[in-house]
């Protein structure tokens, strides 16, 4: 009988936080990293990552705004369209970073994979 000699585990660590991000953005941060492998963010995603973190808090100060503008009486027409096209812009620069870092459901779905074709069974002719 032999014994199998063990070989070495290497250890990834997932990407800390950069400290310039507030506390909000750097939740954020590990709300990402810890969703998805420890080796998916290698060093140069880092910069996309963090400004990702400051879209996802700044889309939801902008939704706070426009709940806010909406109870608001008088209601303000130019500062509620103001506001839409701040969470438009906010949307399209998340879906942009997120489409890059492979984090959204279009970056990860397998267009291979095809639905049923909806022909007539045999049987049903």
């Amino acid at each position: 009988m032999s014994v199998a000699s063990a070989t070495p585990v290497d250890v990834i660590q997932r990407p800390d936080a950069p400290y310039d991000l507030t506390d909000e953005q750097s939740e954020e941060w590990w709300a990402v990293v810890n969703r998805m492998p420890a080796d998916w963010f290698p060093r140069e995603t880092h910069s996309m990552l963090a400004q990702y973190c400051r879209h996802v808090v700044a889309a939801r100060r902008v939704s706070q705004l426009i709940g806010n503008a909406e109870g608001s009486d008088p209601f303000d027409v130019e500062a509620y369209d103001r506001l839409l096209k701040m969470q438009e812009r906010e949307g399209r620069a998340l879906s942009s970073l997120a489409t890059r870092m492979r984090l959204s459901q279009q970056t990860t779905y397998d267009k291979s994979k095809k639905k049923p074709s909806a022909a007539k069974r045999p049987w049903e002719a």
